[in-house]
């Protein structure tokens, strides 16, 4: 603890005497300070027990009393008159100005030099800082062998919390606690989750401090809160909360900037690991689509424990431009691990950067944590899109991965957040032909009628779209045009002359047909 007006007045080779501003003796001196200006405060940071012989102060109750003004405006926490000089004892003046203010007044006799007073403060705060740097050594070792111990992180926080004298807990990247010590702190630690998801949107490393009755925290509670993200990379990879019942003290800030260290290098290492397994899992996955599914679950069941049984999902996530969409991504696959890993579900992810910007593909199980929390984690993230398969075996995952390709297409091209590919199947292909390169397809394969239809006569349009509406029907596509089936018959040759192609053609027939209706308005 640093040294206190009170502790310096207790020093009895010093014999000082409070005059005023008993009551504020418990202030931490920070240093002393001796000045004969009538006004040293620029010279003054605050904290100081400043110390004067009253040379220029003068014995004007009004200039005693702006000088005591001016000391405690600037945070000055204490001061000291040397009697014997030029008082022979202090002004009353002087006395009652301090005793207004709030200000301590110490009577130092003409036996006591400053400098005695000062080398007491000085040992004090060298006493204080030796113990600091000698608790946080300590404190530093005993989390480090925590932190190599077999419970890791959930050891540095149980430690944490006892060094501090309060509770401490740790959450993981998506914001759920892990670990809180002691167990009766795991209520207030809930109580958190607002301000961690705050820390969860910024970028690492970030804190916030907060207290009971004036934050957001229970107003039961009046404990200090330190809310501190942990990560070496500006994505948070977890989150420690301190509680206390007073403000942490310099010496508790090195202790608990240990923790931070400890907790983050471990956070980081796994990290490593979790990239290590990530490629493997990322091979799995690719053989899993390739059809090689007894491949994949020999090696799965001795590295992962085996692959994602049962009905499965197949999930694609792209990010839009930009690095926020591209950090939403990477967070989209932590809380897909994250989920899997609460539960003890299993699920394969793959990080892949193709030709249309970075993409996720994840195989889950059919509406388990892991599909339910991907989900929820595009709808949080401006700039993802999401395609999602249809249920299936893991056998069948390459045909479910070309259906959540083709509905993750769907939700780019209608700025959709995500599209299930039983929507695509249950909807129709017409709304997919406003895509510009089919339109510019539709517009080049019908350009000759539209030539002929301006410049000659008869509607070769209007004829060929009523042909194909009647299957080829010529009495019925004829009444529906009011023309003779002659008629009709000698515009569909001209159709298949401009053309260069023969409407006997099926695969013609449906160009010519989503052309038409590509082309419609």
């Amino acid at each position: 603890m640093p040294p206190t007006l009170a502790s310096v007045v207790r020093t009895s080779t010093l014999h000082l005497t409070v005059l005023a501003g008993a009551d504020h003796l418990e202030r931490p001196v920070r240093w002393v300070h001796t000045s004969e200006l009538d006004d040293p405060t620029p010279f003054l940071e605050g904290g100081e027990l400043l110390l004067t012989t009253g040379i220029k102060l003068g014995k004007s109750a009004a200039g005693l009393q702006a000088y005591v003004h001016r000391l405690a405006d600037a945070g000055v926490i204490g001061l000291g008159l040397g009697v014997g000089l030029s008082h022979t004892e202090v002004p009353q003046a002087l006395v009652d100005a301090a005793a207004q203010r709030g200000l301590p007044l110490l009577r130092v006799p003409e036996a006591t030099p400053f400098i005695a007073i000062s080398k007491t403060v000085s040992a004090a705060l060298a006493a204080e800082q030796y113990e600091a740097v000698t608790t946080s050594f300590e404190a530093q070792e005993e989390l480090t062998r925590a932190a190599l111990g077999k419970d890791g992180t959930t050891a540095i926080v149980r430690r944490l919390a006892a060094r501090l004298g309060g509770w401490a807990a740790l959450y993981d990247g998506s914001g759920a606690l892990s670990a809180v010590a002691p167990d009766w702190a795991a209520r207030r630690a809930g109580r958190l989750a607002a301000e961690v998801d705050r820390l969860r949107r910024r970028p690492a490393p970030s804190s916030a401090a907060l207290q009971g009755r004036a934050g957001t925290i229970d107003t039961a509670d009046e404990d200090y809160v330190v809310v501190q993200s942990l990560g070496a990379d500006r994505r948070p990879r977890g989150f420690l909360a301190v509680g206390t019942e007073d403000r942490i003290t310099p010496t508790e800030r090195y202790v608990l900037n240990a923790a931070v260290a400890l907790l983050t290098l471990t956070l980081e290492r796994s990290r490593e690991l979790r990239q290590a397994e990530e490629k493997m899992g990322a091979a799995l996955l690719r053989m899993v689509l390739a059809g090689e599914v007894g491949t994949a679950r020999q090696i799965a069941a001795g590295l992962f424990g085996g692959l994602p049984e049962g009905t499965v999902r197949v999930l694609v996530a792209a990010a839009g431009p930009g690095p926020e969409a591209a950090e939403a991504l990477g967070e989209l696959g932590d809380r897909a691990e994250q989920a899997g890993g609460k539960v003890g579900e299993k699920l394969l992810v793959a990080r892949e950067d193709g030709a249309h910007g970075p993409r996720l593909m994840v195989l889950a199980i059919d509406n388990g944590s892991v599909h339910r929390a991907c989900l929820g984690a595009v709808e949080e993230h401006e700039g993802l899109a999401l395609g999602v398969s249809a249920p299936a075996a893991l056998e069948e995952a390459g045909t479910a991965h070309a259906q959540a390709e083709r509905a993750l297409a769907v939700a780019q091209r209608g700025g959709r957040r995500t599209v299930d590919h039983e929507e695509v199947g249950a909807g129709s292909l017409l709304p997919l032909l406003g895509e510009e390169a089919v339109t510019a397809f539709a517009e080049g394969l019908l350009r000759p009628l539209r030539e002929h239809d301006r410049t000659a006569r008869g509607d070769l349009v209007a004829s060929l779209r009523a042909w194909l509406s009647r299957h080829g029907q010529w009495d019925a596509a004829a009444a529906d045009l009011g023309v003779h089936r002659h008629t009709l018959r000698y515009r569909m040759r001209r159709v298949e002359e401009l053309l260069g192609r023969s409407l006997d053609d099926t695969d013609v027939r449906m160009e010519l047909w989503l052309a038409l209706r590509a082309g419609e308005d």
